[in-house]
């Protein structure tokens, strides 16, 4: 029988927070204990990482638990993606290692997906929290007035996306359909190589069907915790590449083109990235020069993509009217 839901934590390197995360699902995974499975998938760590898998693995003899231990570090989304992927149960939902989360979440999780058996995407509202000063940065990632099901489910993402890309990005706080999640893994097996890509997973499970957006907060985001945040390359390529493309594929699922468009060139008018850009050029030249090329790329392959929908569009209208015609004679 299928389970319900598979709580999976790409782990590297962080063996203290996985000890204290494996602690908290301990404790909140009691009396769903039959419902739920666990995945652990460590990317090579170099600590004491497999120890506690071997620890918390032998505590946790009621639920399914698998371990894995990737041969090599394979990158950040392709273990996030891993664990997707492996993934057995109706309901995925990936945990990070350091991110606080408060005992009733996983209950509040289970009830409500079985409440709602339609749901396709579901977002915990969240704060964030300096890892460095301890300081509450974000009160709340997304605004939401009720738990209720919403069924127009494209606009309500698109909205948080504007709102809150960061939000979007934050894996904690997303629980997907996971047979939806997975088709979107396969229709762009390369997204992994995207470190914005989980925005592509949770647009393609809001593009078919219901999402649901918590109006209290269930967890923490801990911010400025990614090394990723100190490579200037990160940024650049985060900002000028990993970005655009998301919208580029958002809008082969549907969403509107104007949206997309307006999200992809926001760069071209503001100056604050001008100024990001020429600076980058300054101190990084072939770099910044690589990542300008692969910006307009994206951007020719977005005025493309325009032309062919609005092309397809207009056959489709022709034959609807030839259709008609035929059928008035």
């Amino acid at each position: 029988m299928q389970k319900l839901l598979t709580i999976a934590i790409p782990t590297y390197n962080r063996a203290a927070l996985l000890d204290k995360q494996l602690a908290w699902l301990a404790t909140a995974i009691k009396g769903f204990e039959s419902e739920c499975e666990i995945i652990i998938s460590d990317n090579c760590s170099t600590d004491n990482t497999p120890g506690i898998v071997k620890k918390w693995q032998s505590t946790f003899t009621n639920t399914v638990f698998i371990a894995n231990r990737n041969r090599e570090n394979i990158g950040l989304m392709p273990n996030i993606a891993f664990c997707i992927q492996a993934a057995s149960s109706k309901y995925v939902w990936t945990v990070g290692d350091d991110d606080p989360i408060q005992e009733k979440t996983l209950a509040y999780i289970v009830n409500k997906i079985k409440k709602n058996p339609s749901l396709n995407l579901m977002f915990l509202n969240c704060c964030g929290r300096d890892k460095n000063t301890n300081k509450i940065l974000v009160k709340q990632w997304f605004s939401s007035a009720s738990d209720e099901i919403i069924a127009d489910s494209k606009p309500v993402f698109q909205r948080y996306l504007q709102e809150s890309f960061g939000g979007v990005l934050f894996m904690t706080a997303t629980i997907y359909k996971t047979e939806l999640v997975q088709q979107a893994l396969q229709i762009w097996n390369s997204s992994p190589q995207n470190l914005a890509s989980q925005a592509y997973w949770t647009g393609f499970c809001a593009a078919h069907g219901n999402i649901i957006v918590t109006q209290d907060n269930y967890l923490e985001c801990t911010m400025h915790a990614s090394s990723l945040e100190e490579n200037p390359r990160w940024s650049l390529m985060m900002r000028y590449v990993y970005i655009p493309e998301i919208y580029l594929k958002l809008l082969s699922l549907g969403y509107s083109s104007k949206f997309c468009q307006r999200m992809i060139l926001e760069n071209i008018f503001k100056l604050s990235d001008w100024k990001i850009l020429l600076g980058a050029l300054k101190r990084w030249p072939i770099l910044a020069t690589k990542i300008i090329i692969t910006y307009f790329q994206v951007v020719g392959k977005f005025i493309y993509q325009l032309n062919f929908n609005h092309e397809k569009s207009v056959i489709n209208i022709s034959h609807l009217i030839a259709q008609r015609g035929g059928a008035i004679k």
